[in-house]
This record gives structure tokens, C-alpha cells and sequence, in this order.
């Protein structure tokens, strides 16, 4: 078994196509199908059904594919140490990042970026905390932007900032919209609009105000998307309220943000954390996408003494 041919299970698990996988490792067909064959007679195992098209994995092939993706990443690691030794930083970091947090941190995130570090190549995807956990663990992704605490020992938590929840409420709720600040009872006097629920916010919002078990009653909607800005809009054009996090404030009108209401008491917040696998150890990278991502959000997003406010996921 040799690095090569754990590159090249890649390669045809991704295009799910020997002729295009073997164009992209820049060899030909049969020097690839000869490879992964040594490979599987080697280990006494099918990782690929041919007779199915496009390709798959077995069982077995699809685990074996996870681990030669977590290998060949570390692999790379080791040669990517050696340049930040040198004082070299420099490649691409895979990036996975939660639907209510991009919208907001991103744009200034990559002008930031682009400015400072155009030797560093950041390849984004947006995704749920489920599927950035799969790809940190798969050897897919190299970090996350998410909601923390996990709580899970394979994951290794940088908190970046931490962030208030705000209502906004629909003025045609007059009771409500004529208090100045809101109690967390509240949210359950009136229409909650909620995201879907694998979205980590949402599940933030139902411990906020008890509702996680009670999800179902009829006062209580849920919008089956990602984004909190056509929650926002749903609110504006019917009635309700929603919880929206603080870096979304910015992007409101001025009229719009006559709909803000904070929370009395505690106030609610949710920490947001660079995570990676413990095994990772690009520690200057690490370090520069954190930095960046701190100058470009408030500083007062940046208290610490707001962790004790931390709503469970």
C-alpha cells in the first residue's frame, strides 16, 4: 500500500468514474486500474463495484476511502509543517461554514482575505454542523465555522466570538412591539417563525424558550430553509416574530431595525468557533484565519465574559 494508490481511491470515489479519475491524477486508465486492483488484492477486498454505473463503493470500500482520505490529508500535513517552520504559510484550507453564520461574517471575512493573505487559498462550503463534523471527519474539510460546544472528543474547539440573540418582532404584534426589551417567555405568546430543524440555531432558539418538546403545537411555524433573512422578510410581510443573531443587525434597514427588541436579564448568545480535527496541526494557519476573523466582527463580540450566557446545543 503506498500513498499513490490511496490518492487514486480518491480520485475515482469523487468522480465515481475510472476515465475521468485517472484524467485527473494525469495518468492513464490502466495504469490506475492496475493500481487499485494491487490495492484491493492486497488488502483481500472489493473497494469498488464495477458493475454499477456510475461506480460505487462497497461497504468496506467506503470506509476504506474515509481512512485513505484522513491519511492522504495528514501526509500533506507533514510537508505543510516543514513550510510554516520556514516561516511559510501558504496552500488551500477547506473551510465548511453554518448557513447563519456566512451570510453575515463572509463578505468582510474574504475581503480581509484577499487583501492580507493571497498565498493562503480558502475553498468554502456552506454547510450544517452534521455535514462540517462528516468532513472534518472524513478528511474532506480542514476546519469549520459552527456554533459551539460540541462536546466531542475527535474535535478540537477555537472560539472566535460570541454572539447576542435579538427578537424581531412584526409591529402588527402590538403588545409585544410595544416593549422596549423582551422576557424569554415571550416567544412563546405569539407565532415563532423557526428555521428547519438541522440547523443548530433553531435548536439554540427551542432551548431558549422550552419549546423543544413542544414544537408541534399549532402556534408555533417552522420555515423549511437556511436563511435567516427571508425569516426576517416572512416576519415583515405577515406577522410573528423570529431571533436573529446579532451579526445580522447590520444588514437591516433603519426601519427594519425599529422591529429589534433585546432580551431582558441574561442574555442570551451563542459562542462561534473555528474547530478542526485534534489531529490537526497547522497551528500558523489556524492562527491567521482566527485573527481574521476577529478583526472583521465587533469587538465587543470579542468578551469572553459572555461564554457564562451560552445556550446548549
Amino acid at each position: 500500500m503506498n500513498l499513490q494508490q490511496l490518492e487514486y481511491i480518491i480520485a475515482v470515489d469523487d468522480y465515481r468514474h475510472f476515465s475521468k479519475a485517472a484524467e485527473a491524477s494525469f495518468v492513464t486508465q490502466p495504469t490506475l486500474s492496475m493500481m487499485i486492483q494491487k490495492l484491493e488484492d492486497e488488502l483481500d477486498v472489493k473497494i469498488f463495484d464495477r458493475t454499477q454505473l456510475p461506480v460505487q463503493p462497497t461497504e468496506i470500500g467506503s470506509r476504506i476511502i474515509d481512512q485513505a482520505r484522513v491519511a492522504v490529508a495528514q501526509v500533506y500535513q507533514i510537508k505543510e509543517i516543514i513550510q510554516e517552520e520556514k516561516g511559510i504559510v501558504k496552500g488551500t484550507f477547506r473551510l465548511g461554514i453554518i448557513p447563519t453564520v456566512s451570510p453575515y461574517l463572509l463578505p468582510k471575512l474574504m475581503q480581509v482575505h484577499q487583501h492580507n493573505h493571497t498565498e493562503i487559498r480558502i475553498a468554502i462550503n456552506e454547510l450544517t454542523t452534521d455535514n462540517i463534523i462528516k468532513g472534518l471527519m472524513n478528511g474532506t474539510l480542514d476546519g469549520g465555522i459552527l456554533a459551539t460546544p460540541l462536546n466531542d472528543e475527535h474535535i478540537a474547539e477555537n472560539p472566535l466570538y460570541y454572539e447576542k440573540f435579538f427578537a424581531y418582532v412584526s409591529p402588527k404584534e402590538t403588545a409585544l412591539y410595544a416593549k422596549n426589551v423582551l422576557d424569554e417567555s415571550d416567544l412563546n405568546s405569539t407565532k415563532l417563525w423557526l428555521l428547519d430543524e438541522v440547523h443548530c440555531f433553531r435548536t439554540q432558539i427551542l432551548h431558549l424558550c422550552n419549546l423543544k418538546k413542544k414544537k408541534n403545537q399549532s402556534s408555533i411555524f417552522s420555515y423549511e430553509a437556511g436563511s435567516i433573512d427571508t425569516l426576517i422578510n416572512i416576519v415583515d410581510a405577515t406577522d410573528g416574530l423570529t431571533v436573529i443573531p446579532e451579526m445580522a443587525l447590520d444588514s437591516l434597514s433603519e426601519r427594519q431595525k425599529k422591529n429589534v427588541r433585546s432580551f431582558r436579564n441574561s442574555t442570551p448568545v451563542r459562542e462561534i468557533s473555528l474547530v478542526t480535527r485534534k489531529e490537526f496541526l497547522r497551528r500558523r494557519l489556524l492562527g491567521i484565519i482566527s485573527d481574521e476573523v476577529k478583526s472583521v466582527v465587533p469587538s465587543s463580540l470579542l468578551d469572553e465574559s459572555l461564554k457564562k450566557y451560552v445556550i446548549p446545543l
